[in-house]
């Protein structure tokens, strides 16, 4: 059994700095590769010097993971379904869970990847960034979007193993998953010069590789359990139970991706240079956001856990100690990029240009880890209760909250009421679902 896994021998269990660092650690090492992938298609496509394939990949980009992050119920889902299943010491129910996950992934992907075209006409006229920009994006998301069946398996694939707390194991799909997509995109979109379409091949081949990986180990574990039943995997109950979770953290996570969607669309109103540079800025924004959410993760199992075995204390504790590592990387985070972020973007962008707007912009980008903390472990400890419907409404809530300020401080301030706006919307986050949280624990451990 991978290390950070605890076996569900007992329902009552102790939450220590171990146990939250056995999870979070390889998982921050995990997610770290994937802004570090935003950071090498990047890096690869601003070595051509030209500011409208930079744009047109960031925009290609934003589209893919407003489609992607919507699905992402997939994998925040089932680590909430199978910790509660892990917590009980429901074996079978965790394995239902993962099949079900699947099933979803499947029918779901096959049909974005049919819809692809659809989906890249409908990006290219809401971005409405220039016909250069649009043409890059287009390519970017036609191919992308052919990995679709292949995504949402491995976010079904991670949710599984990441319930059951083994991020040791996470971390080795997720560097075989970024690690292919990374020298291929190297291979295909620089040595071999294809730009923005070799960026997105990398992608597609990436994404299968991982999935076969996943499928084969989780397969095989399955084989020494006692079989699936399938009246128990096509429990409707279940399923329903499964469809409302998973329609709340769509709801959430397409508001998310909404946000982010308002932020690039507007920046590209301030010309493509300003477009070009927050998309760079918006990469460390999401390299400080993955650092953190190992520790989210770590909130996603532990809670669940604890609601699936019903004990009050080693929820309070892996609340307690998730914030308190959180803030503590948030700030590293944080003096990293103010003191390293310069030399950062000299690396990911030939344009003197890009530079000079992104160095104007740096400090913004670089406190988002601290306002953001408390947004992405109490979205963790959500998730893993499962309290989606909270996280969903507060999630809401921040939206209009982000809307609000966008109005009233981008036509104001420019580029830098649109990152203050940034930051109203990642405090809104983390202090509304802090908020409730003392009156969800009354319910669910009375």
């Amino acid at each position: 059994m991978d290390k950070g896994a605890i076996p569900a021998d007992t329902k009552v269990f102790s939450v220590t700095n171990r146990s939250v660092l056995a999870i979070a650690v390889p998982m921050t090492l995990a997610y770290l590769t994937t802004p570090l992938l935003g950071l090498v298609d990047t890096a690869v496509v601003g070595q051509f010097g030209d500011a409208a394939l930079l744009g047109g990949l960031a925009a290609g980009a934003l589209a893919f993971d407003v489609v992607f992050t919507t699905f992402n119920f997939l994998r925040s889902g089932t680590t909430g379904l199978v910790a509660q299943a892990f917590g009980r010491g429901d074996a079978l129910e965790e394995q239902a869970v993962f099949w079900r996950a699947v099933l979803i992934a499947v029918v779901a992907g096959v049909v974005l990847a049919a819809l692809s075209p659809l989906i890249a006409v409908g990006g290219q006229w809401f971005m409405d960034a220039g016909p250069r920009v649009s043409d890059a994006m287009g390519v970017y998301i036609r191919i992308r979007l052919l990995a679709a069946p292949f995504s949402l398996i491995n976010y079904a694939i991670l949710g599984y193993v990441l319930g059951r707390g083994e991020g040791g194991l996470g971390l080795i799909l997720q560097l075989v998953l970024n690690g292919t997509n990374i020298a291929l995109c190297f291979l295909l979109g620089l040595e071999l010069g294809w730009g923005v379409s070799g960026v997105a091949w990398a992608t597609v081949t990436g994404e299968f590789l991982a999935m076969l990986l996943g499928l084969a180990i989780v397969v095989r574990r399955f084989r020494s359990t006692p079989p699936l039943p399938r009246q128990r995997l096509l429990d409707m109950g279940a399923f329903l139970r499964m469809l409302s979770l998973n329609r709340d953290i769509m709801i959430r996570s397409f508001s998310l991706l909404a946000a982010f969607a308002l932020f690039t669309r507007q920046g590209a109103q301030f010309g493509t240079v300003t477009l070009a540079a927050n998309a760079v800025l918006m990469n460390f924004f999401l390299v400080a956001g993955y650092f953190l959410d190992g520790f989210a993760t770590a909130a996603e199992q532990l809670a669940g856990r604890a609601v699936g075995a019903r004990s009050e204390q080693p929820f309070r504790q892996a609340v307690r100690l998730t914030l308190f590592w959180g803030l503590g990387l948030a700030g590293a985070a944080t003096l990293v990029l103010l003191m390293a972020g310069t030399n950062l973007i000299a690396v990911v962008t030939t344009s003197q240009q890009v530079r000079a707007v992104a160095d104007t912009y740096l400090p913004w980008a670089a406190f988002t880890a601290l306002s953001g903390v408390l947004a992405f472990q109490m979205d963790g400890v959500f998730i893993g209760a499962t309290w989606s419907r909270d996280m969903r409404n507060m999630m809401l809530l921040s939206f209009l909250a982000f809307a609000a300020a966008l109005i009233t401080l981008a036509p104001t301030f420019g580029n830098r009421g649109l990152w203050a706006a940034l930051h109203v919307f990642l405090l809104v986050r983390g202090l509304s679902l802090l908020t409730i949280l003392r009156l969800r624990m009354q319910t669910a451990f009375s």
